[in-house]
Order: structure tokens, then C-alpha cells, then sequence
């Protein structure tokens, strides 16, 4: 058990991790902005007049690269049909004739405000009559001209929350509250501290991580039956990869949909090389479509009466099964309630691995200078 919201069953294997305690007393002990965003005393730099204003549209386009629109796609597709406003995610260079022409409230997000992709975006998408407004750091960037040009308004990404570890700041949590979710009850950092359960299982799982990656197993592959979780592992991709992948260190997360993969790289898993580790993923849903009998031929009376959920549940356990019997490493996530609590839940767990995960390698598990590289080759081009 992880929390009373999530059965989890940690990896089996048994490791040293006296230090991986000692750096998570000590990241709680510092209490940085991005700790801060996980508690429930966060406050956040949007008040109620500015929400009453904004929450009365019904079509939002967020435009954004990784993580300023990352964490914000996971909420909406966790959560699916009980969001009942309409949220578009501009998320890579695309050309304008793939747009629709509905009449959009517009959130431009970049923390430095430079982004190349997101500038562009803007350029081509918004225009000055549309109800715009900005998500980005108080400081003499592009978007923050812009927007003052466009005397749109600015909420401030806080300086010390990079775009990857900001789902539970301003730029999460601002599309949450449109969506119609409380940003109070994602925040469960407080709680979730104080549980042994949650702690424990927590620094075991860096230890065995630690351990797999010292063994050469650099592929952390991410099971996943749920695919309204898609966007979540995303997320978690960019997180892992982008913290970790330092000084020839780091981890490559893929993220495996079932049970379709089952039919194409499983084989592989099971019986190909052997430096990966595997993440199963599940949510028990109450409701999903149910099999017509009438229609099932005799030879498969096995499945009459069963759910979507329950053979997908099956195939599941069926598949930890034959891993264990391979001896091949995993952990397993099930999610007994699809709510705020048990997805802030998940996003504080992720974000305290990859950070425990960067002390433990000894890379900075907050910077990302070859992207910068990137960044900088690139408009060199461009002039």
C-alpha cells in the first residue's frame, strides 16, 4: 500500500538506502519553492477575481513546450469526460490551417518567456482582440512585452519552479481550476510526509532504482492499462529524462500501452536483452462497457459477464505473473480512485523520486544545459 488511494507493490529487491533517508530529511529540511508548491500552504500568484473573470469561457488553448503544458494534459485526460470545458494543447511548431476557428481563451506559458516554439505559436494563433493571458517569470522577457503590448493579463511563474516540477504551481493548477478541480486537493505533499507507508516505500524504490542502474539497467519501461494515463507518462518522461540525463548518467523511460503492446514489443521484454526494469500502471475503474453475451460463441463462455476493466485487470496480473516467474524487475502501481488526491498523489511521488534520483547520481536534478545548446545553435541559424 502507498496510501489509502493507491495499492502499490515495490520492487523486490532489498538495498542499502541509509543516504537516500538522509537526502530526503534534508530536502524537506530546505523547504524549496518546488516543496513548497507540493504542500497545501502554497499560494498561489492567481486570486478569486481574477478566476471569477477567466472561468466564465468554455473553449481554452494552452499554448506551451514540455512541461508548461505537460502536467496540464495529464489532468485533462485522467480525468477525462468530467471536465466539461473544452481544452486545446498547442504543444510543437504546427501550422495554423490544422486549427479550428472556435473563439479560444488563449494561456501562453514559458517560464523564462523566450520560448522559440511558444513565441511562434503565439505569433501565428493569438490575436490582440482575444482574451489573453500569460504564465511566465516577472522579469523583461519576450511573452512579458508582449503581453504588455496586448495589456493582457500576467501571472508570475515562480523564478525557482522549472517548467518540469511546475504541475502543482500556477501553471498546473490554473488549468486545473478551469477544468473545475481545487488545487488544494492535488497539494498532499503535508500528508503524505507524515506517512511511513508513502516514505518508506519511496526511498526503497531510489535504492532499488539506484541499484538496477548500477547493474546496467538503464530502460525504465512504463506498463501502462490505462489510457487515459498516457499523457501522465508523458509527463513523467520529460521529468525523468530531462533531470536525470546528465554527465553520461540517466534513465530512459518508455512508456508501453497495453494490451496492445502485448503485440508487438512484449516478446521483447520477456525474452530479449535484459537491462530493463518495468513500472506496471492500472486503475481499477467501477464502470466500463460490459461484453454482449448474446454475441459470445460458446468456446469463450469465459468471458460472459465480464467488463472491459476486468479483463484488462487480468491480462495485468497474468503479465506480473510471468515476469516474476522471468525474474525480471517490477513495481506496480493500482489506483483504487480516480480523484484530485490520488493524482496529486502520484505527481508528489514522481517529483520527490527524480529528485532523490538526481542526489542519489550526483547530477542537478534541476538544470538541463544540453537543451540549452540546442536552444542557442539554433537561433544562430535563424539570424
Amino acid at each position: 500500500m502507498l496510501t489509502s488511494g493507491i495499492n502499490f507493490i515495490n520492487f523486490k529487491k532489498k538495498v542499502k538506502n541509509k543516504n537516500i533517508k538522509k537526502y530526503l530529511i534534508d530536502l524537506i529540511n530546505k523547504n524549496s519553492p518546488i516543496i513548497q508548491s507540493l504542500s497545501k500552504n502554497y499560494k498561489d500568484k492567481f486570486d478569486k477575481s481574477f478566476l471569477s473573470k477567466i472561468k466564465k469561457k468554455k473553449n481554452y488553448r494552452l499554448l506551451g513546450m514540455g512541461g508548461s503544458t505537460l502536467g496540464s494534459q495529464a489532468i485533462y485526460q485522467f480525468f477525462g469526460n468530467i471536465v466539461k470545458n473544452n481544452f486545446e494543447f498547442i504543444d510543437n511548431l504546427q501550422s495554423k490551417k490544422n486549427f479550428n476557428k472556435k473563439k479560444y481563451t488563449n494561456l501562453i506559458i514559458s517560464k523564462s518567456g523566450n520560448t522559440i516554439e511558444t513565441i511562434v505559436n503565439a505569433n501565428i494563433l493569438i490575436k490582440k482582440k482575444d482574451a489573453n493571458y500569460f504564465i511566465t517569470e516577472n522579469k523583461k522577457n519576450y511573452l512579458h512585452l508582449l503581453a504588455k503590448q496586448l495589456k493582457a493579463d500576467v501571472i508570475e511563474h515562480n523564478n525557482f519552479i522549472g517548467g518540469r516540477y511546475s504541475v502543482l504551481s500556477e501553471v498546473g493548477m490554473l488549468p486545473a481550476e478551469l477544468m473545475g478541480f481545487k488545487p488544494k486537493n492535488f497539494r498532499q505533499f503535508n500528508s503524505l510526509i507524515k506517512n511511513k507507508k508513502f516514505t518508506n516505500n519511496l526511498i526503497n524504490n531510489v535504492a532499488s532504482t539506484i541499484y538496477f542502474i548500477k547493474k546496467r539497467k538503464f530502460n525504465s519501461v512504463i506498463i501502462n492499462y490505462d489510457e487515459r494515463s498516457e499523457n501522465l507518462f508523458k509527463w513523467y518522461q520529460q521529468l525523468i529524462s530531462e533531470s536525470l540525463g546528465k554527465n553520461n548518467k540517466g534513465l530512459l523511460p518508455i512508456v508501453s500501452n497495453m494490451p496492445k503492446d502485448n503485440h508487438s514489443v512484449m516478446q521483447l521484454y520477456l525474452d530479449g536483452f535484459k537491462n530493463n526494469f518495468y513500472t506496471f500502471f492500472i486503475v481499477r475503474e467501477k464502470s466500463s462497457e460490459k461484453i454482449n453475451n448474446k454475441n459470445i460463441l460458446k468456446s469463450h463462455n469465459f468471458l460472459k459477464n465480464k467488463k472491459i476493466s476486468d479483463i484488462m485487470y487480468a491480462q495485468k496480473k497474468a503479465t506480473e505473473t510471468v515476469f516474476k516467474n522471468k525474474n525480471l524487475p517490477f513495481r506496480s502501481f493500482e489506483i483504487i480512485e480516480r480523484n484530485e488526491k490520488t493524482l496529486g498523489e502520484l505527481f508528489c511521488f514522481f517529483i520527490l523520486e527524480t529528485i532523490l534520483l538526481g542526489r542519489s547520481l550526483k547530477v542537478d536534478p534541476f538544470d538541463q544545459p544540453a537543451v540549452e545548446l540546442i536552444k542557442t545553435e539554433t537561433k544562430k541559424n535563424l539570424i
